[in-house]
């Protein structure tokens, strides 16, 4: 069985600053570099780096960063052949600062990424008998989105929704296509419409989540570890301890570990681990798709720390 994932494609221009600028502020860099990403994209290289066939559908402008982005997914091993290269669009963009604590923010420029249509929904449909699991997130529109899920249930796949960039809201028809939601806290916080910062409201906001359709809540919380719920249990699993670098692609190092080990016939507490454990190691490294682990690296870590986690 393959993963499929359905998103988005970005190239990150990032700038690192000692710490994040205050409205109307400019701050000085310390560096800057250009690097593959996109979530939908991050998720497909942390899936097959994982050794896991992952195919990526989505698209890119036929600019110069269209083919280096082509050229780093085809690197790590994903299939590329239902990504398509739009013409006269610029490839999608974000802009990332960087601060020395590893915090960050992001503006995403959709470009190509907003081209996504019917036309991408069917090569989905060719792929999804061989699938275990589809990989969304909302970088792409909406309505392709809820198009990708229907197509997904209708043969029986797993749909995993990382809901990021979090809307106000999202359509109730979606909530009831998806099995697994996967907000940080910060997402999960706008879409209950409450604070989200220990277990009590984490489990509130997995019971609304529950509530609004979905079969399975989970909550990354970064350092605080993953906060999960289904309509039977729930529970928690503890951080990895590292010291965080660069935490931009952690949480799509998350998703993609996760369906990884759904694929491979783990449980949803093994799952939630190779999730927890490919996160923390993304965040020791600095930019999008570099700081992925190979599943050699992804071993190694494992073995070494799951005694250690708290």
């Amino acid at each position: 069985m393959s993963l499929i994932v359905f998103g988005s494609i970005n190239i990150d221009l990032v700038a690192q600053t000692t710490r994040l600028p205050n409205k109307s502020e400019t701050v000085l860099g310390t560096n800057f570099f250009t690097v593959s990403g996109g979530k939908g994209a991050n998720q497909a290289v942390a899936a097959a780096r994982l050794s896991i066939p992952t195919y990526l559908i989505g698209r890119v402008g036929d600019d110069n960063f269209g083919q280096t982005l082509l050229n780093s997914l085809n690197e790590a091993n994903v299939n590329t052949n239902f990504v398509t290269v739009t013409p006269n669009t610029g490839s999608g963009v974000a802009i990332i600062a960087v601060d020395e604590n590893a915090d960050n923010t992001i503006i995403v420029v959709s470009g190509a990424n907003g081209c996504v249509d019917e036309t991408d929904i069917n090569r989905l449909k060719t792929l999804l008998p061989q699938a275990s699991a589809l990989l969304l997130q909302l970088e792409i529109p909406l309505e392709v989105n809820i198009a990708a899920a229907k197509a997904a249930k209708a043969v029986g796949v797993r749909v995993i929704l990382d809901p990021a960039p979090a809307p106000d809201s999202i359509p109730d028809e979606l909530y009831h296509l998806v099995d697994l939601i996967t907000p940080n806290e910060t997402e999960a916080s706008r879409l209950v419409g409450f604070e989200v910062n220990d277990d009590k409201t984490c489990l509130q906001a997995a019971n609304i989540l529950l509530e609004r359709g979905v079969n399975t809540a989970v909550l990354k919380l970064g350092a605080k570890g993953v906060f999960c719920a289904t309509r039977t249990e729930h529970m928690i699993i503890p951080a990895f301890k590292i010291t965080p670098v660069d935490t931009v692609a952690a949480g799509d190092a998350f998703n993609g570990a996760m369906a990884a080990a759904f694929n491979e016939g783990l449980s949803l507490q093994e799952s939630l681990i190779w999730g927890a454990a490919a996160g923390a190691l993304t965040a020791t490294k600095q930019g999008a798709q570099p700081s992925l682990p190979s599943r050699a690296t992804f071993d190694t870590f494992l073995e070494a720390n799951l005694a250690k986690i708290d």
